[in-house]
């Protein structure tokens, strides 16, 4: 299992706009029609890491605690299903589904958005404030697969709070750490 961390991309960078199409709705959606009044926290993740499948009931229950105040929440998958057909989009459908998103699982097939975001690993958190600022990137949590530490959230649900609460958010932040996002070789 690689262990790949965050890049830790600049505070303050504007958050990259996208189209890419749900795989849940079916829908084609931009970073418009899921941002949050308050803040938006999108999420590179992906069907078959052992790290998202690790932090996956956490993450909906994060979004279940969150979205009802503001907040929009989505996840992206970016990865090549060439390669990875375990994260082709029909699988992220049935994912979404049986994890219990509230969110969309969109498709980024070129890989486009994961190269702007300068995403590197499963997962990868970004909380972007209400004029898409960055405010925090990084890890979820210290709870990683096999170490024994429960999945809180704490790293991710204290910046949200913040971001809410409009207190200043810590720049001590840790990066994420997971399965790289699997590139595209062509």
């Amino acid at each position: 299992m690689a262990r790949t961390p965050s890049n830790m991309i600049p505070l303050g960078s504007k958050a990259p706009d996208f189209q890419l199409p749900d795989t849940v709705s079916g829908q084609s959606l931009h970073l418009a029609d899921i941002r949050g009044e308050k803040g938006t926290l999108i999420a590179f993740v992906c069907n078959h890491c052992p790290f998202v499948k690790h932090i996956n009931a956490g993450l909906v229950a994060l979004a279940e605690e969150f979205q009802n105040q503001g907040l929009g929440f989505v996840a992206i998958s970016s990865n090549d299903v060439v390669n990875y057909p375990e994260d082709h989009p029909d699988l992220m459908t049935q994912t979404a589904k049986e994890e219990g998103y509230t969110f969309p699982y969109l498709y980024d097939e070129t890989q486009f958005v994961a190269k702007a975001y300068d995403a590197a690993c499963t997962p990868d958190f970004y909380v972007f404030d209400a004029e898409d600022a960055l405010v925090y990137r990084g890890q979820m949590d210290d709870s990683r697969p096999g170490n024994g530490l429960p999945v809180t959230g704490e790293d991710l649900r204290s910046a949200m709070q913040a971001l809410l609460q409009g207190e200043r958010i810590s720049e001590d932040q840790k990066p994420s750490i997971g399965c790289n996002i699997k590139w595209k070789t062509s």
